[in-house]
């Protein structure tokens, strides 16, 4: 159960970590014209990785899920840094270029492909056990959530939406072990990301547009 654990760790730190703007943004400025969330943000990559790394050495992973890893989390510690710091200084001085093209473009694809990279490598090692626990299934939905909601309002929903369907192939082919996972975290993620494209393309011609231009957050 020890992989298990740590996997649900992961997806803890995935929830908690791609939403600490919103959780901890309250909390408003600490000091130097930064925020509380930012100092907080500091932690993700830490926390995120090395569960990740956790959860696949428990497995006993293969030479190739610890490359895919390896090269997982070089991008996901890269894009999230480079993320982190455009998205502070956007905090303080405003979001003009090139603060937007680091922060909302090149930072986001970076940092996102990084996550999915980290869970293939999970995925490789763990879908064709058997399922987990109780506690795996509403974490599944949460992180699915999140993988939409960081779509949307991350500026990459096309992007998100294409590694869904991958993930939802592949937990198909283990979809009686614990492959059931993917499908029910991607499958979350593809449903709500598909649903929000075609209301917002329906409603008023827009395609994905972000929560904040729609001054939800």
């Amino acid at each position: 159960m020890r992989p298990y654990r740590w996997l649900g760790w992961f997806a803890v730190a995935v929830i908690v970590g791609h939403h600490v703007g919103t959780i901890f943004g309250p909390l408003g400025e600490l000091g130097l014209r930064t925020e509380w969330a930012d100092w907080i943000d500091l932690l993700v990559p830490y926390v995120v990785v090395g569960t990740a790394l956790a959860a696949l050495a428990a497995a006993g992973a293969d030479r190739r899920a610890w490359l895919l890893a390896a090269v997982g989390a070089i991008g996901y510690v890269e894009g999230h840094g480079i993320h982190l710091s455009s998205n502070s200084i956007g905090n303080a001085r405003g979001n003009a270029q090139p603060v937007h093209l680091w922060d909302e473009v090149v930072g986001h694809y970076v940092w996102y492909a990084g996550l999915f990279l980290l869970v293939a490598a999970l995925a490789r090692v763990l879908a064709a056990r058997p399922r987990p626990g109780p506690p795996g299934w509403p974490l599944a939905v949460l992180f699915g959530l999140t993988a939409a909601t960081n779509g949307i309002e991350g500026g990459t929903p096309y992007f998100t939406l294409a590694a869904s369907l991958a993930f939802l192939g592949y937990g198909w082919r283990h979809r009686r072990t614990c492959g059931a996972l993917l499908l029910t975290a991607y499958g979350t993620a593809a449903v709500l990301l598909l649903g929000w494209g075609l209301y917002w393309a329906l409603a008023d011609g827009r395609s994905f547009p972000q929560f904040s231009e729609l001054g939800w957050i």
